[in-house]
């Protein structure tokens, strides 16, 4: 009963992207620790694109669940924070130390503009796949086990469909 509620949750809360342009997303942004960032770097692997700031209270709440996230998924999945705000750059750096922060902070160009269009609301994150799409986006405080579920059954949804296609293709022979 709770997987259904899970589920239910998952899906009404992250809003499924509309791809007319099936091509991978890409982005260049300068790190905290000075590195340039590039999204297609990740290729192979779910990004899970956080929009945040240090001001914003549901932002500062799903912090440990993100870190939370990347840490136990390192393999398969990175988490990119991208700040939206303007703050000193020590300011910023003395925040993530004290948060523990280990997934990579993004510098934004803009406090209002992605590639994925307008932040209208903090935190925004946006999950791409491995071929690069971005594939859904959620615009609210976000949870590990959410995060998790929703790759699960992705994973889940590719595998079914290769099976698919094979024994298609096994049927033609």
């Amino acid at each position: 009963m709770q997987k259904h509620i899970l589920i239910f949750i998952l899906f009404y809360s992250l809003s499924l992207l509309v791809n007319a342009n099936p091509n991978p997303v890409d982005f260049n942004l300068k790190g905290l620790d000075g590195k340039t960032y590039q999204l297609a770097d990740y290729r192979g692997k779910w990004v899970i694109v956080n929009y945040w700031a240090t001001w914003c209270p549901p932002c500062l709440a799903e912090l440990s669940d993100l870190e939370l996230f990347h840490t136990n998924n390192e393999l398969n999945a990175v988490v990119l924070g991208i700040n939206m705000e303007k703050i000193k750059l020590k300011k910023l750096q003395n925040f993530i130390e004290e948060q523990f922060i280990s997934y990579p902070i993004l510098l934004s160009k803009s406090i209002h503009n992605s590639i994925f269009g307008q932040i209208t609301s903090l935190p925004t994150t946006v999950i791409i796949n491995p071929e690069g799409q971005a594939v859904a986006v959620h615009r609210s405080q976000i949870s590990a086990e959410l995060l998790t579920l929703y790759i699960k059954l992705k994973i889940k949804k590719r595998l079914k469909q290769a099976a698919l296609k094979l024994t298609k293709k096994d049927v033609k022979h």
